[in-house]
């Protein structure tokens, strides 16, 4: 039985679960793992599966998935496009599709805005531009995939999109969460009538969350665990959300939603205004301080800056 959660509409009219499975699994491959949380996350109700070409997953996913008795009209999938593909969109969803051993995709992501070629990073002016990429995504809307949207955009970028776009990305997905609300591009997005999907929802690897005092006494207030706490704000906050857990306890939990209350959601909400706290924590920020993948923060439009004394990267 599908787990009893909002399912949220896109711009398109598409509708589907507010909450997912992020299918990243800390590096690419661990096929065996995937298939088997994607199994797990079927029985406890999930029906929205989130991965990429870039995971190295996408026949595990697909595997679970047509393996399961539950109608495909039931079940959502998103992948998500390669940096190396930007330049031929078209094979490479094929590629995705075939190995997802699915006969459509529900969506597809432009997982980032740089393209790559040789090894290495495109300059952002450089063919191909993220504009003429999804020029290109808007080509294969067809029987084959419902929506397309973009993931790890700025307002800046978003802008610059829209102004050449015909199809308007149903859905922007990028790293939020309570230290990293990201409230001024929530806002710009709903204006144009773009959902965000919340990815790395609960921190990622080493979060602070489940030691914080303050979620600690929300949960204990709610009666529900701090995971519970994160997915459910995530979604009374209108995003799509899609938390990634290979335990079977928490898998089950993350989709147990609870209406919080409005004290509950304003403690959330200002969680990034104590001190050191504005931040997001991805673990990508700490491979090239000052840059995400061969891109300045000022070239993905982020109001960050990294600070060498913490080792990490804080909101400007």
């Amino acid at each position: 039985m599908a787990a009893s959660i909002p399912h949220f509409t896109f711009n398109n009219g598409e509708k589907f679960p507010s909450v997912g499975l992020g299918c990243w699994m800390g590096e690419p491959g661990k096929t065996e793992q995937t298939e088997e949380m994607v199994k797990t996350a079927l029985k406890h109700g999930y029906r929205h599966f989130d991965t990429a070409a870039g995971y190295g997953n996408e026949e595990a996913v697909g595997k679970a998935i047509r393996g399961s008795v539950i109608p495909r009209s039931e079940i959502f999938v998103t992948t998500k496009l390669g940096a190396y593909f930007h330049g031929d969109v078209r094979t490479a969803f094929e590629d995705s599709l075939n190995k997802l051993g699915l006969k459509y995709i529900d969506l597809y992501l432009m997982h980032w805005p740089m393209a790559a070629e040789n090894g290495k990073v495109l300059p952002a002016d450089v063919s191909p531009t993220f504009v003429e990429t999804w020029k290109q995504m808007e080509q294969i809307i067809e029987g084959k995939v419902k929506s397309i949207g973009v993931s790890n955009f700025s307002i800046k970028n978003l802008e610059v999109l829209l102004k050449e776009a015909i199809v308007v990305p149903v859905t922007n997905q990028v790293e939020l969460h309570p230290a990293y609300p990201s409230f001024g591009l929530l806002e710009y997005c709903k204006s144009k009538n773009i959902l965000l999907t919340a990815y790395s929802p609960l921190g990622q690897y080493n979060t602070p969350f489940f030691s914080n005092t303050t979620l600690q006494e929300v949960a204990k207030k709610e009666d529900c665990s701090v995971s519970q706490i994160l997915i459910s704000w995530a979604v009374q906050r209108g995003t799509i959300v899609i938390p990634k857990s290979e335990k079977e306890e928490r898998i089950r939990d993350n989709i147990k939603l609870v209406t919080l209350s409005d004290s509950s959601m304003s403690v959330l909400n200002h969680l990034h205004e104590l001190p050191d706290q504005h931040r997001p924590l991805c673990g990508y920020f700490k491979l090239e301080p000052g840059k995400v993948f061969g891109w300045t923060y000022e070239q993905l439009g982020w109001d960050l800056k990294w600070d060498n004394e913490k080792n990490g990267v804080y909101v400007a």
